[in-house]
């Protein structure tokens, strides 16, 4: 037998042994994200590339999850790991079902370059969606709990997460290729690099993606500093870079002269697998005495101990028998309708909602009502099924619904011939036959995304402002000012400003393919609304920092006390769950809570203030946990605190405790009077004295 296929070693003895049987050339081979056969070691080609964002994505038919925004919305990291389980439960099921027919393409592989844990920063970011929005615990908390469940307890690994995009990496998209962002030691430590770090001690992620552009002046796919900081905490996994990320070293960033340089650089460096072509130039760059072959050999051994940690060359595994009927299957589609439901963040309520179920006649308006694209996001799969937001109130509603598509998306006109406006008369017809109106408004992933996805029309999929499109803007100042009665639902990833005063205000994200069905739900009073903001809302985009500016000040719920539409962890319900006291012991926190209204579910959040004056100017979330209570039912519930939360970082990025007293919030929110002021509940607090 083979050394490397003798399961009582390690699996980097293993690797060991099997890279050592390749030539160098071969070694090199299996660096790149399509690496080839080897076959007369019976190593089968294998392609890096896969997609697990929230659900398994790019290879046909699977279950659709929220966009990663709307899982962390939900404030319940339990929920999001059985969405990472199911990602990968039906990942290995296509996997299983491709190898039989010989299918090695791109996005069937166990390697899951998922979850996207940038910090999202500045809200006119296209690709804040894919993250877990704004602060660094929630977003490393959300984190693990994703890889926990990609990853799985077994024996091997069920799919190999990968943390992304390393790091301080959130915008602009069109620059990225060539962009320096620059960051502060207190901002690395405080900030951006907290989430990486939690995810490779706490969760062991496998994988480790790097990022487009420069930090402080290093590419970030070939950085000292980073790769020091992977060593400092004991990664063992593999390091990848972002795709074509290599050759913007020369082409870009104009730090390399040519692409055997940049091949060498990243590869010294230690990135092990280039997605990419770059590293078609390792025997270039080994010629060139740029490398030496035990930098290859290196790599290699990483790439082939993930390989094992898979299980790839064990023969018959515990997941090889995931049939691939478990894909799409009701049982995994009912956790999507619940993830669905639990992301719905309720902004506004004059009391319209809930909505009776066979009371007249509603128009249901809007380009996002019957579109499918607003139920997705991106880095999605396909369902076997949507049930779009017209969908769902037609199948709950018993009385009449007509619809309207109102206006396009973005566009002045829904066809090229017709004049401005075309469908507006249509919807304003709609409306005055109605008795209430379901505008269904906002955005989609061809408009708030990644560079160089297809269609993106503004900014390279960042958003220019806060705002609706104008056509959309146009469509809601008309239809406010007909005075019927107005359910504003926006789906968009991001911080939007919709500019109006409806009667309620439903921010519902890409729920994924259940989407209609979890607006309904929500609308007609089945489900009550609990899901929070993993952002703040802002007022207007020309308040904000620049862009490119990096520094935390004024950014986020921890720094700005201005411009806030709605702050992060707001988020109201049908019921009236009310924190009564929090009390603080050994690392947990004890919060009573009473529901002084119907049976409901809620978010109780705990947040922490320094009051030695060293920590953030504002208080941070340390610990959140989910309850639901009957009416009149009270509880007490432990939460654990963070025991990060009592430290701080200076500015020379050290991070230690520097008071002794601190104040502990408890509530269905943060403490701030903005949330109170819409409608939030008071937060309950205790003094914590150490010393």
């Amino acid at each position: 037998m083979e050394k490397y296929l003798d399961k009582t070693l390690s699996s980097q003895e293993r690797a060991e042994a099997l890279t050592d049987a390749m030539t160098t050339e071969e070694q090199a081979s299996q660096l790149r994200y399509d690496a080839p056969a080897v076959e007369r070691l019976g190593i089968p080609a294998y392609n890096w590339w896969n997609e697990g964002l929230h659900g398994a994505a790019r290879s046909g038919t699977a279950t659709m999850f929220p966009q990663a925004i709307g899982l962390a919305a939900m404030f319940d990291t339990s929920l999001a790991e059985k969405a990472g389980e199911i990602t990968s439960i039906e990942t290995r099921a296509k996997y299983n079902a491709y190898q039989r027919h010989g299918d090695r393409d791109i996005y069937k592989g166990l390697t899951l370059w998922a979850p996207n844990i940038n910090i999202f920063r500045d809200p006119r970011w296209g690709r804040g969606h894919e993250t877990y929005g704004e602060d660094p615990f929630l977003t490393a908390e959300y984190g693990k709990a994703f890889v926990n469940g990609l990853q799985g307890k077994g024996d091997i690994l069920r799919t190999a997460a990968c943390a992304k995009h390393f790091a301080v990496h959130s915008g602009p998209e069109a620059i990225r290729h060539e962009f320096d962002a620059k960051a502060s030691p207190k901002d690395m430590e405080e900030t951006y690099l907290p989430a990486f770090e939690a995810l490779v001690k706490e969760a062991a992620v496998e994988g480790v993606m790097g990022a487009y552009n420069r930090v402080n002046g290093e590419p970030a796919c070939a950085s000292d500093f980073l790769m020091a900081k992977l060593r400092e905490w004991d990664f063992d996994g593999y390091f990848v870079s972002d795709c074509w990320a290599i050759q913007d070293f020369h082409m870009h960033h104009k730090i390399t002269a040519n692409a055997a340089e940049s091949a060498a650089m990243a590869l010294k460096a230690g990135c092990d697998v280039n997605c990419g072509c770059s590293y078609a130039n390792l025997l270039t760059a080994l010629g060139e005495g740029l490398i030496s072959r035990e930098d290859i050999r290196n790599a290699c051994v990483h790439l082939m101990r993930t390989r094992i940690r898979l299980g790839m060359f064990d023969g018959e595994t515990e997941y090889d028998n995931i049939p691939y009927e478990t894909i799409a299957c009701d049982e995994h589609k009912a956790v999507s309708l619940e993830c669905a439901r639990r992301s719905v963040v309720m902004l506004k309520n004059n009391g319209i909602l809930p909505l009776s179920d066979n009371e007249g006649t509603i128009a249901v308006i809007g380009p996002n009502a019957m579109s499918i694209a607003a139920l997705e996001g991106n880095y999605c799969g396909t369902a076997d099924g949507y049930v779009t937001f017209l969908d769902g109130i037609k199948s709950r509603f018993k009385g009449r619904v007509l619809y309207a598509q109102g206006c396009h998306l973005y566009k002045d006109r829904t066809t090229n011939l017709a004049m401005a406006n075309d469908r507006l008369a249509e919807a304003m017809a709609a409306v005055m036959a109605a008795d209430k109106v379901i505008l269904c408004v906002g955005l989609d992933a061809s408009i708030e995304g990644e560079e160089g996805d297809t269609g993106n029309e503004f900014s390279s999929g960042d958003k220019n402002d806060l705002r609706l499109p104008e056509s959309q803007r146009i469509l809601v100042e008309s239809i406010i000012s007909t005075g019927k009665p107005v359910i504003v639902v926006c789906a968009a990833g991001s911080s939007v400003n919709t500019e109006c005063d409806p009667d309620a205000l439903i921010h519902v994200w890409y729920p994924g393919s259940e989407g209609g069905t979890a607006l309904a739900d929500i609308l007609f009073g089945d489900v009550s609304p609990s899901g929070k903001l993993p952002v703040t809302f802002y007022e207007t985009a020309d308040k904000l920092p620049e862009f490119t500016d990096y520094s935390m000040k004024n950014r986020t719920y921890r720094y700005t006390e201005e411009n806030i539409l709605y702050p992060f962890g707001f988020g109201l319900t049908y019921g009236d769950i009310h924190c009564t006291s929090v009390e603080y012991k050994d690392g947990r926190a004890f919060v009573t809570a009473e529901n002084r209204g119907n049976r409901s579910e809620d978010v109780i959040q705990l947040y922490i203030k320094d009051n030695s004056g060293k920590g953030v100017p504002n208080a941070s979330l340390c610990g959140f946990k989910r309850i639901c209570l009957d009416k009149g039912e009270k509880g007490c519930f432990e939460i654990a605190v963070s025991p990060r939360a009592f430290t701080a970082v200076d500015e020379s990025g050290e991070r230690k405790r520097f008071g002794d007293s601190f104040t502990l919030y408890a509530g269905t929110n943060q403490p701030d009077p903005k949330s109170t002021a819409l409608g939030a509940k008071e937060c309950v607090c205790t003094r914590i004295i150490f010393g």
